[in-house]
Parts: C-alpha cells; sequence; structure tokens
C-alpha cells in the first residue's frame, strides 16, 4: 500500500461541501417570476362589469337614493311564482 502523505494534490475532503453550497447559491439568486397566459388575461377582460349594466345599476342606486324607486308588487310575485314553479 502506497501512502503518500498530507499533500495529495488530487484530495480535497471539502470539495463536495464546496460544490454543495455553490449550487445553493445559484439557487438562492434566482428571481420568482410570474407569467399570465392569454387565457387568463382574456378571462380577466370577461370578468369586467358591462358599462350599459353599470350605468342601470347606478341608476337604480340614484332612485332608491332619493326615494323615487317604487317596487311593483305584482311583477315580483309573478316572477317569484314562475321562478318556484320551474
Amino acid at each position: 500500500m502506497k501512502i503518500n502523505g498530507p499533500n495529495q494534490s488530487n484530495f480535497n475532503p471539502y470539495k463536495n461541501i464546496m460544490q454543495k453550497q455553490a449550487e445553493i447559491q445559484k439557487t438562492v439568486n434566482k428571481q420568482d417570476q410570474v407569467e399570465i397566459s392569454s387565457h387568463a388575461k382574456q378571462l380577466q377582460e370577461n370578468g369586467k362589469p358591462n358599462e350599459k349594466r353599470a350605468a342601470y345599476v347606478q341608476e337604480i342606486k340614484n332612485a332608491i337614493a332619493t326615494g323615487d324607486y317604487k317596487v311593483e308588487a305584482e311583477k315580483v310575485a309573478d316572477k317569484m311564482i314562475k321562478f318556484w314553479s320551474k
């Protein structure tokens, strides 16, 4: 058996540890990124309220606030009956 002594040039007991630390450092330097697909963007656009509908709702809100909004009980009752009798 041949023993070369402590000054062996090809033997480094810390080599694996240094490589692992270098790999960890590479992953630490990465930054998070978010990518939104075109389908998701389209869904976001579809989720926005319709301008005509928003204007109609605002008109009703204003009428309620001023006290001008009147509920027609017969129409409400008819729609309730149609809904529950399906």
